[in-house]
C-alpha cells in the first residue's frame, strides 16, 4: 500500500451541519498560496450549490451514475442528500499534495477504511452559536433545526487508529483557519 492510498496527506474535515466547515475551507483557500502543495476537494452534490462551498450540484441521477462509473472515491447520503468526492483525490495524494475534503461524521469508518491514515479534524462550535446559524442559512425550518442540533450534541463513532484533532469554530474565523492551516502544514508530510 502506497502512502497515497494510506491517505498519507488527506485531511477529511466533518462536523455539524452549521458549524462553519465552508467557510473554514474558504478561508483556507484565501491562505493557500500558489506554491503551496495544498488542495481542498470540491464536493459533488445532489442540491444546488451554495457560494460560500466548494461544491459542484448533480441531479440525484448523474450522481447515482458518476458512483456507478467509479468516479467517485467517496459518497455517501445525509439529509435526503447525496455527496462524493471525486477519485481525483487519489492523484493528488500520489503527487504528495495535502488533500483537505469536506466529509461526514457518518463516513469516517467509510472514509477512514479506504484511507486509513487521514487526519480526521472535527469542527465544532457552541449550541447557541449552531442555532442562529442555522437560522441565519434559512435553509431548514424551525424542526429541522431542532434535529440538526440534537444530532450535533451526539457523540460520532471515531475507528480504531484514526486520530481526530477538534477546531472550535465558535469565535473569529480567521482563527479557526489558523488552526486548520497549523495542523495541515504540521501533519501531512
Amino acid at each position: 500500500m502506497t502512502a497515497a492510498s494510506r491517505g498519507d496527506g488527506l485531511f477529511y474535515v466533518m462536523g455539524p451541519s452549521g458549524s462553519g466547515k465552508d467557510s473554514l475551507l474558504r478561508a483556507l483557500r484565501e491562505r493557500v498560496h500558489p506554491a503551496d502543495p495544498v488542495v481542498v476537494a470540491h464536493r459533488y452534490i445532489t442540491r444546488p450549490a451554495d457560494a460560500n462551498e466548494a461544491s459542484v450540484a448533480l441531479s440525484t441521477e448523474e450522481f447515482r451514475r458518476r458512483v456507478d462509473l467509479g468516479c467517485l472515491a467517496l459518497h455517501w447520503q445525509s439529509h435526503g442528500l447525496h455527496y462524493g468526492i471525486g477519485v481525483e483525490i487519489d492523484q493528488w495524494l500520489a503527487r504528495g499534495l495535502k488533500v483537505i475534503v469536506n466529509g461526514s461524521r457518518e463516513y469516517l469508518a467509510e472514509a477512514a477504511g479506504r484511507y486509513p491514515a487521514l487526519c480526521a479534524v472535527h469542527v465544532r462550535v457552541r449550541p447557541e452559536v449552531l442555532a442562529a446559524r442555522l437560522r441565519q442559512r434559512g435553509r431548514e425550518s424551525e424542526e429541522e433545526i431542532a434535529r440538526r442540533l440534537a444530532r450535533a450534541a451526539q457523540g460520532f463513532d471515531v475507528p480504531e487508529g484514526v486520530r481526530v484533532v477538534e477546531i472550535d469554530n465558535s469565535g473569529v474565523l480567521a482563527e479557526s483557519a489558523s488552526r486548520l492551516a497549523d495542523l495541515i502544514g504540521s501533519v501531512a508530510s
